[in-house]
């Protein structure tokens, strides 16, 4: 079940127990890691809370929190559905590329299928920030170019640090 809230005429924000979470546990972890989690295919926001839970299941990330869910217009490619959107805030040993790699994976695990540059898509993983490490590779660039941009990344950050 959400709550939901209306920001404007086209941003919604969803609460759920899952997504609105916060633990206090502690993590032996190195390195803390915020992933922009997005889609628009199918059932998205059931497709978010089965993340959740593979996520929570993984002995290679530690979920320490995780924002709203924001419904909000596509962007570059406009002609699909709005996207929700939200941020993981996530704890791991794994470096940069270890992470893309395995976000890709994850990707892949939940239907991911790679057509054209902002294709309608069912899960979209990106790191948005890599503890306070910048790079610029063929590959990853950190922070994740254009985040300071897009309220799908400024409205879930907010409510990550409200």
């Amino acid at each position: 079940m959400y709550l939901k809230r209306r920001l404007n005429d086209k941003l919604m924000v969803y609460r759920s127990l899952r997504f609105g979470y916060k633990t206090t546990q502690k993590t032996f972890f190195r390195h803390q890691v915020v992933v922009g989690v997005g889609g628009n295919i199918g059932d998205a926001k059931r497709r978010f809370e089965h993340l959740f839970y593979f996520l929570k299941k993984s002995n290679k990330v530690e979920v320490l929190q995780t924002s709203s869910i924001l419904k909000n217009p596509s962007f570059g490619f406009t002609d699909q559905d709005d996207f929700f959107n939200a941020l993981l805030v996530l704890k791991t040993d794994m470096l940069p590329m270890q992470m893309l790699e395995y976000l890709q994976r994850v990707e892949k695990r939940f239907g991911r299928k790679r057509s054209f540059a902002n294709a309608p898509r069912s899960l979209d993983l990106d790191i948005i920030f890599f503890d306070n490490v910048h790079m610029n590779s063929d590959r990853l660039t950190l922070p994740h170019p254009g985040w300071s941009n897009r309220e799908s990344v400024l409205i879930p950050l907010m409510d990550l640090y409200r």
